[in-house]
């Protein structure tokens, strides 16, 4: 009897010291983690295992580096887990990591959930000489099916009559414009991937669009931080992560079964859209490698989801702002009923007679700040920055907020005053506008969202008055994804 008490004894002994030695040994490694390199940029005391999760308010992430810059400086580094990142701020840094040195901050991270969506092929998450061949043949074929052009211009002004009609079917009443400015907006790059556009009342084009705003929350909140740190342990707890996965692969399915239609009526000689121009692509002897199916199937879901996220969240700002500043839509109508009048749809011509509207436009999206963090890089080798010492292979986060409400830049930074953007009257452009990132990296497809952001914006305030529902008070509060996009809202859209 005591040889077994002895015994018992002795295992439980045992298994606490084994608990003890394993406890001991993470708590060394997690600390060996976290010992900064030489010279390497300030930030906040690290948390055994957690890191800086905590200084960190994931429902509003980019207030928090702003309030880390007051403290640390423009530049200073972050640990989440064993994930090291390095936020840059203000104007000339980010200019100086984005484009000046540009080649040592062009690739992209890894990790487990851009690696469960993304792989390494695509226009987004690719890097190197895979990188650098999707996006030039991309761009390529973006300017030859119409960006830029008058073609492309067109089908903007044929979509807006579209929206048009679709809001005017409201009759005033309040309601949410979400849905019919993402099929707007998604039927111009759709017509440019897939070659086709998709009717207002199709529900099945409406699912993908709820999946892909869902995809896009969750992939931005604090469960997908949570699961590219602890990946092993969230795979088993329950949470919206677990949703991630399966609504962007129902987002490519959809993309798949377009590709494998075009592939039963392609014809090699007329090319109808970019998927056409990728099979033709493939099917040259001489085709680099990395064009192959599922790169295809990545670059377009990357142009669709891209081309329909930024686009119809900074125009959804758009109405809103509309409605909670009516001296400022007012002004707008004015200058449209005195340079296009009420017969014609606007054109891209009529920009430069418009310097007012331009300014709105341009305001919208300096205080919207939907990317506000800009999509992460990763240095490409030792680098050093404002005299820091940034090892390869760190994760940077060009902080646009820094720039965007850079109280050095803009006269009002926290106010929404077109007057940013206008001198004696006139347009005047500003270099602190970076709201499309800049450098190798900079928007693919900038120059579209430019158009679209006028001609449809332009064409709504040319039609309607937008206006808070009686008895209700529109707010500025934002939901965080991987756009930073307006709480729903309600509003009336009143015929002029």
């Amino acid at each position: 009897m005591l040889l077994q008490l002895l015994s018992v004894l002795w295992e439980a002994l045992s298994l606490q010291v084994i608990l003890v030695f394993l406890a001991t040994f993470l708590l060394v490694a997690d600390y060996k983690k976290q010992i900064r390199p030489r010279n390497y940029p300030p930030g906040p005391m690290l948390l055994p295992l957690l890191g800086n999760m905590l200084h960190v308010d994931f429902k509003k992430p980019h207030i928090s580096l702003q309030k880390l810059t007051e403290k640390y400086g423009n530049v200073y580094s972050l640990q989440v887990g064993s994930m090291r990142f390095v936020v840059v701020n203000g104007l000339h840094l980010v200019k100086e990591a984005l484009v000046h040195q540009g080649e040592n901050f062009v690739d992209r991270p890894s990790s487990p959930g851009i690696q469960g969506i993304y792989g390494s092929s695509g226009l987004v998450f690719s890097n190197g000489l895979i990188w650098k061949q999707q996006r030039r043949f991309a761009l390529s074929t973006l300017r030859n099916f119409g960006m830029g052009k008058r073609s492309l211009e067109e089908r903007i002004q044929e979509e807006s009559r579209y929206l048009n009609e679709a809001i005017e079917a409201e009759k005033g009443q309040p309601f949410d414009p979400q849905s019919q400015i993402n099929n707007a907006v998604s039927n111009i790059i759709c017509s440019i991937t897939f070659g086709d556009r998709f009717d207002y009342h199709d529900s099945r084009f409406h699912k993908l669009l709820h999946l892909l705003d869902e995809a896009c929350h969750i992939q931005g909140s604090f469960w997908s931080v949570l699961y590219d740190v602890f990946p092993t342990v969230m795979k088993h707890l329950p949470g919206p992560h677990q949703t991630l996965f399966k609504k962007w692969g129902q987002v490519k399915s959809f993309v798949r079964e377009i590709i494998e239609k075009h592939k039963e009526d392609w014809n090699p000689s007329e090319p109808r859209d970019f998927i056409d121009a990728y099979l033709n692509e493939m099917a040259k002897e001489d085709a680099p490698s990395s064009f192959h199916e599922e790169s295809l199937l990545q670059s377009t879901l990357d142009l669709f989801s891209s081309g329909t996220e930024s686009t119809s969240t900074t125009l959804r700002w758009a109405l809103l702002y509309m409605a909670i500043y009516p001296e400022i839509q007012a002004k707008v109508q004015a200058e449209i009923d005195s340079v296009i009048g009420q017969s014609r749809q606007p054109a891209v011509d009529d920009r430069d007679s418009m310097p007012y509207t331009n300014a709105v436009v341009h305001e919208i999206q300096r205080i919207s700040n939907i990317v506000p963090a800009n999509s992460p890089r990763m240095t490409t080798k030792d680098t050093t920055l404002a005299g820091f010492h940034i090892p390869k292979g760190t994760i940077m986060f060009a902080n646009l907020t820094s720039v965007l409400f850079d109280k050095d830049e803009w006269e009002t930074p926290n106010e929404f005053n077109p007057g940013h953007f206008l001198e004696n009257d006139q347009f005047m452009k500003r270099e602190a506008f970076l709201p499309f990132s800049a450098g190798k990296r900079a928007c693919l497809g900038e120059q579209l969202a430019r158009t679209e952001l006028f001609l449809f914006f332009t064409a709504l305030i040319q039609k309607f008055t937008f206006q808070a529902p009686k008895n209700e008070t529109l707010s500025r509060e934002f939901r965080v994804g991987l756009v930073l996009s307006p709480l729903p809202y309600r509003i009336c859209a009143f015929s002029r």
